[in-house]
């Protein structure tokens, strides 16, 4: 039997870093429960994403596991205090895809402010010339970005922002007023509240917590100004997606781009079909092949170390932002 389990999909390179380890790497294993306990019986290292559940019970058809590493930062699919209990270390891929992330969200906005010119090319291609229906965007510049968290992959987004000529604000109550980081990259820190009146465009940069699980609410939603964009890359239980899909049915929110929901996948006849302005993908914003390597090695050297009895790792990842 293996003594590593990788049960979603990872960088051949990662794969091929464990030799010298009886390795199964399965990517459709998340979805083939019985055969996954099984797989778990001599298993010392488990190497996940964010689908595989890692409860009690499957902790409990690994009885010799060392070590789960997360091939990515979210957490919420990790019982973390049943690891603790087990003495397992939990080492996500931290730093890894924090300016994979921070391009997505610029992207997406860019994409956004120019009032759907980047999706007519059916159009043009047909003689139709749509150009009137895709006048009357809005510039970057001068425009203020509003961050949900001021964590190290908002603070990216502020460098990018901040380099089209954005005005950023950020609301984090866990980054203390004295921190160099809202100095240095010149961002005014605000009260959520205060906040999100004056964000022309939100971006959102939290964990799925007790705490921000519906934090922004119909309420906040309400509260942004008329003709705002909303980006998401955290978690969708973050925001309340009806009424974001009432303001957005209504015109009174200009655009919104979810890179994360609260079901994934959707069901058949979601509330987000035939939504006007509305750009959805499938929880890739953290993921090109660039990032996926650097997680892949990441966590490979990582699980490698605890196995040999040696200290994890910490992400390397070059970044310009202030840590």
């Amino acid at each position: 039997m293996a003594e590593i389990v990788i049960t979603e999909f990872m960088d051949p390179a990662g794969v091929e870093s464990l030799a010298g380890f009886d390795v199964l790497y399965d990517p459709q294993l998340v979805d083939k429960p019985e055969a996954l306990r099984a797989a778990l019986a001599d298993c010392r290292g488990l190497i996940v994403r964010n689908r595989t559940q890692v409860r009690p019970a499957l902790l409990e058809a690994a009885p010799r596991l060392e070590v789960v590493g997360r091939l990515g930062v979210g957490l919420e699919n990790l019982d973390l205090p049943a690891c603790a209990a087990r003495g397992v270390p939990v080492l996500p891929a931290t730093g890894t895809n924090d300016e994979t992330v921070a391009e997505f969200v610029m992207a997406a906005v860019l994409v956004m402010l120019r009032a759907g010119a980047f999706h007519v090319s059916a159009d043009v291609l047909a003689g139709k010339w749509p150009r009137t229906r895709v006048i009357g965007g809005r510039d970057a510049k001068g425009l203020t970005m509003g961050l949900v968290g001021f964590g190290a992959i908002a603070r990216q987004v502020a460098v990018r922002a901040r380099a089209f000529g954005m005005r950023v604000l950020a609301s984090d109550p866990f980054v203390a007023a004295e921190h160099p980081a809202w100095d240095a990259l010149g961002v005014g820190r605000r009260e959520l509240a205060a906040m999100l009146p004056e964000a022309n465009v939100l971006s959102i940069h939290v964990p799925m917590t007790p705490r921000t699980r519906g934090m922004l609410d119909a309420a906040a939603l309400r509260s942004l100004p008329d003709g705002a964009y909303l980006v998401n890359t955290a978690r969708g239980g973050v925001v309340d997606e009806a009424e974001l899909v009432a303001q957005l049915r209504s015109g009174r929110m200009a655009g919104a781009m979810l890179d994360v929901v609260e079901q994934e996948p959707l069901a058949a006849g979601s509330h987000f079909v035939d939504v006007p302005n509305l750009i959805l993908s499938p929880h890739v914003a953290g993921i090109t092949r660039d990032a996926n390597l650097r997680a892949s090695l990441l966590t490979a050297d990582n699980v490698r170390l605890v196995l040999q009895g040696q200290p994890p790792k910490v992400a390397d990842a070059a970044r310009s932002a202030v840590a």
